[in-house]
């Protein structure tokens, strides 16, 4: 017994010692090795490869930062306990191990390997360092799963200076990802130095204000600040080194055909019109597109030179995304150009426009990586497509024989709020919480495994209208990156996100220290809606993503403003009112709370159906979201809204009895720079047994224009149980809007029947 009990406590030990392994993105393969390392600001490194030394220096700057000391470097083996690192062909490129021991720290690998090794170890030391620190020893084999592990930054929204540049290239150094997707032109400002063409910058980086209200508020709101900034050559090349040095690639994105009004400002040749235009205020898409005469693509051609001289990368993106055809239609050079060249149409001359800066590119020795919209009219032979507005051209892309990187707006646009709004700072909208980032599987089921190997790997982007500060930035990106690198390193089996969060915990306390800003959500009160629809009641439940603490809540209304009790069962919602939560630990010390509001009517809790499904990315407690008490709030989030583009929203209400009716609301949403506009038409039908049922009236695109994204029906309806609602798209885009052409989408958060 007395053998048994000390070999039970020796692997419980080792468990305990082994989950001190806080690597992010996990290692493919870490076995403990029951010994530690003890580490303190002497522990030599010993290598006899000096190409190994930049990859070292690297790694020290890390220590000089977090930890205020670099490590000696020698050539001679020491005698005490040591880093040795080992340059080795026998691995792929970005592979590594590390074996270690009481005496020493071993890495092997090729340059990029050993230093994805050296990031590990980083990783592996504790939060501070006093002294001497016992490190617990592991053999690691590691690798990654995708070549393309992408984070991208808009800088022409908002500009930040380079040393917030190094500061992100080393936050992504960090957590592996090798690709900096480096968005520097758009309508809002020109943000690198060109000196063929020195007035992009001079003119055509600054603006004479921002919006500073909400693009879903119909009040435009702009201060006067001129507002801009660029990057010097010099600069450029700054950045780049910086980022070689920790084997990241940067990849720059000159936006063409369309977001091209700042560039146009600066050279308005470069339009259909020739006409003067200011550097864009506000976000959107607008009309004014490079032309495609022939000096148009001169001008871009001397651009490209320019920049391919700056950006060794294997591709240059060219945008491609968002482009207007409406001056493309109105201009004779353009309609020349379709007949010149046999084009269809104007989706076949961005096609056109697309591969002939392809071929010029291909000619340097570059491929071209664009948006999904180069799709749009056939797609260069050899480009590369970057799959955002879902997964559906990436799929293309692989099955036409390109690769793609995957970057859908549903699981990889951090620009999205990551937690309740209430408690976060401004974003765009939509709902990417940490989890669904970490759920994300970059390779379609639709593939083949033959054609899922064109799937270069995954991204996230940073769009910057609502990102205005440093601080900002960093609140958006993490923790989400540390999810992100997992899903584009690590084998897709191995993922495990009880284990993800429990080794974050590690990296928040390394945020803290080292003065990172970052989001806290997860530590955030999940809220999920009960419908009883036998009872025609809903109930409200809360639980905790993270966090082992208890929950308290209170609810308030208009008579009362409560008092927090313990939560013990899901809260009845038979009233108007607003229910605060919020988790404490032992201490008393509030980790996270959360508000949520509720306005309740005949509808609520009732049984409902929807014809149509809404889309995917789009339904969050589909179909009972419209019948939950919860009205949409602006800005909006993905997690109180419903979302149809491809069908008309037809949804069947059971009141559950025969009752008079007065008064019908829809809460609809309307943001059109993320192509969300309000219904060009609501239609109401009543039924007494479900099977009949006849039209009580409807508003039409001007009603529902008067009336705003809260459309209210006022009709007196007697003896009716079943009430179907219709609502209507405005169908496409039309020319001038964002995503012009595209088939608009309705959103909805609630239907009220009083």
């Amino acid at each position: 017994m007395r053998k048994l009990f000390t070999l039970a406590f020796i692997f419980i030990l080792i468990s305990a010692q082994s989950q001190n392994l806080s690597i992010i993105p996990n290692a493919v393969n870490a076995k403990y090795q029951d010994q530690s390392f003890i580490f303190s600001h002497k522990t030599p490194i010993y290598t006899t490869n000096s190409n190994v030394l930049s990859e070292i220096s690297s790694f020290n700057h890390f220590m000089q930062t977090y930890y205020g000391f670099q490590l000696p470097v020698t050539q001679t083996k020491p005698e005490i306990p040591n880093i040795e690192i080992i340059f080795s062909k026998d691995f792929e490129d970005e592979a590594y191990e590390i074996e270690m021991n009481s005496q020493s720290i071993k890495i092997r690998g090729q340059k990029s390997g050993i230093f994805h090794g050296l990031i590990s170890l980083l990783q592996m030391l504790p939060t501070e360092i006093k002294g001497t620190e016992s490190i617990p020893c592991y053999n690691i084999n590691d690798y990654p799963r995708f070549k393309w592990r992408g984070m991208h930054l808009d800088v022409s929204r908002h500009f930040f200076p380079k040393e917030n540049i190094f500061r992100y290239l080393d936050i992504l150094a960090y957590y592996k990802i090798n690709t900096f997707h480096w968005h520097l032109t758009d309508d809002q400002g020109w943000r690198i130095e060109i000196k063929k063409y020195p007035l992009l910058t001079s003119k055509g980086s600054w603006r004479n204000g921002t919006l500073i209200s909400h693009a879903s508020n119909p009040s435009e709101l702009f201060d006067s600040i001129y507002y801009g900034g660029f990057y010097t050559q010099e600069e450029v090349r700054e950045v780049v080194s910086y980022a070689k040095a920790r084997h990241i690639t940067v990849v720059p994105e000159i936006e063409m055909p369309g977001h091209a009004v700042a560039a146009i400002h600066a050279y308005p040749y470069l339009s259909c019109h020739g006409k003067d235009v200011s550097v864009i205020q506000k976000w959107g898409v607008f009309d004014d597109v490079f032309c495609t005469k022939d000096t148009v693509f001169g001008f871009l051609e001397d651009v490209l030179i320019e920049v391919m001289d700056l950006f060794p990368s294997e591709y240059i993106h060219v945008g491609g995304d968002e482009c207007p055809k409406v001056n493309w239609k109105n201009c004779s050079v353009c309609q020349e150009r379709i007949k010149s060249e046999n084009l269809k149409d104007e989706s076949e001359l961005q096609s056109y426009f697309i591969k002939r800066i392809e071929t010029f590119l291909s000619k340097h020795k570059r491929k071209l990586i664009g948006w999904d919209e180069i799709l749009e009219g056939g797609l260069a032979p050899n480009a590369a497509v970057m799959s955002w507005q879902g997964i559906e051209g990436g799929i293309a892309a692989a099955k036409h024989g390109n690769n793609a990187v995957m970057t859908p707006g549903s699981h990889c646009y951090f620009d999205h709020y990551q937690g309740d709004p209430s408690n976060e700072p401004l974003a765009i909208g939509g709902f990417t919480p940490l989890s669904k980032v970490y759920s994300y599987e970059p390779i379609p089921e639709a593939l083949t495994a033959e054609e899922g190997k064109l799937i270069l790997g995954a991204q996230a982007n940073l769009w910057t209208e609502y990102i205005k500060t440093w601080e900002h930035v960093e609140y958006m990106v993490l923790p989400r990156l540390c999810a992100l690198s997992e899903v584009v390193w690590s084998p897709k089996g191995q993922k495990d996100y009880e284990d993800f969060l429990t080794r974050l915990e590690d990296h928040f306390d390394k945020f803290e220290k080292r003065g990172i800003n970052y989001a806290k959500s997860i530590y955030e009160i999940n809220t999920e809606i009960i419908n009883d629809t036998i009872n025609h009641k809903i109930l409200l439940k809360l639980n905790q993503a993270y966090s082992k603490n208890k929950i308290y809540y209170k609810s308030e209304s208009e008579n009362s403003k409560g008092t927090f009790i313990p939560y013990t069962s899901p809260i009845l919602i038979d009233k108007n009112q607003t229910i605060k939560a919020e988790t404490r630990d032992d201490k008393g010390k509030v980790l996270g709370k959360i508000e949520q509001s509720f306005s309740v009517s005949k509808s609520t809790g009732a049984k409902i159906q929807l014809t149509h499904q809404p889309a995917k990315s789009y339904s969050h407690g589909s179909p009972h979201t419209l019948t939950d008490g919860i009205l949409g709030r602006i800005p909006w989030n993905g997690k109180e809204w419903l979302g149809f583009q491809s069908h008309p929203l037809i949804a069947t209400i059971d009141l559950g009895k025969t009752q008079n009716i007065e008064k019908i609301v829809a809460h609809t949403l309307k943001a059109e720079a993320s192509w969300i506009h309000l219904p060009s038409k609501m239609q109401i039908e009543v039924s007494k047994d479900g099977k009949k049922f006849k039209k009580a009236g409807e508003l039409n695109a001007s009603d529902i224009a008067k009336s705003g994204r809260i459309i209210e029906f006022h009709k007196s309806i007697k003896n009716v149980r079943y009430v179907r609602i219709s609502f209507e798209s405005i169908g496409k885009i039309p020319a001038g809007k964002s995503g012009a052409g595209h088939n608009a989408w309705v959103f909805v958060s609630e239907i009220q029947i009083f």
